[in-house]
């Protein structure tokens, strides 16, 4: 799959974006999808900020190019069970 971004142990991620006509410029943000890893690839996927994802309007990006999708970001980032505290 050329347009893989990033594969860990348990995930399958690619970057999308709404085709253009689909939704206008504002919305057209790159979000980050889990793929299924076997069978086939559903009609609708969601994104890791929970917009559904219509194969058909959705291009798959080999980058992040143009503006990211915060949510699908911060979503994004390995949840660690430490605990931080400010430096005093």
């Amino acid at each position: 799959m050329v347009n893989l971004v990033c594969t860990q142990p348990d995930k399958v991620m690619a970057v999308v974006r709404l085709r253009h006509g689909v939704v206008g410029e504002r919305r057209r943000v790159c979000h980050i999808v889990p793929i299924p890893e076997s069978g086939p690839i559903p009609h609708q996927l969601r994104a890791l900020c929970s917009e559904p994802i219509l194969l058909g309007d959705a291009e798959v990006l080999n980058r992040i190019a143009g503006m990211p999708c915060e949510a699908c970001l911060a979503a994004s980032i390995p949840q660690h069970d430490h605990e931080y505290r400010a430096l005093a």
